[in-house]
């Protein structure tokens, strides 16, 4: 399975300020059901730790730089997202870390479903039982 894939969103040229468009089932492979970002970002810190069971994610740097890194216990890729005209997808069952943000960064979001707890993995070890239990 590729735990994660960069895609390049439209980029219109402006001298007044590019633009950067997208659309679900467009350059988005999914209904768009919830937006969020993460941004001030203590230096050293980290965002993520978790897993979704079902929500497929779009992360994207609008602002600045970090790294993602995606685990699916067997085997780690780190993305460095620094460009706002690409994203991240983030398929279901990988764990995602966010971290090495750069001052200023601002990290979109755009998930598939709603917020709903029970579709959260946040304990590492919980997260391997549940891929292992998935393999069976």
């Amino acid at each position: 399975m590729k735990l994660g894939e960069i895609i390049d969103l439209p980029k219109i040229l402006d001298p007044r300020g590019n633009l950067t468009v997208v659309e679900q089932f467009k350059e988005v492979p999914f209904k768009i059901s919830r937006v969020y970002w993460v941004y001030d970002v203590p230096g050293g810190e980290h965002r993520g730790g978790h897993a979704h069971k079902q929500c497929r994610q779009i992360i994207v740097a609008v602002s600045g730089s970090f790294t993602v890194t995606l685990d699916d216990t067997e085997h780690k890729s780190s993305f460095l997202l620094n460009h706002p005209y690409q994203g991240l997808i983030v398929q279901t069952g990988v764990w995602r870390t966010l971290e090495d943000f750069s001052s200023g960064a601002v990290c979109l979001v755009l998930a598939e479903l709603p917020f709903d707890e029970e579709d959260y993995i946040r304990d590492y070890d919980e997260y391997r039982n549940y891929v292992n239990s998935c393999l069976k």
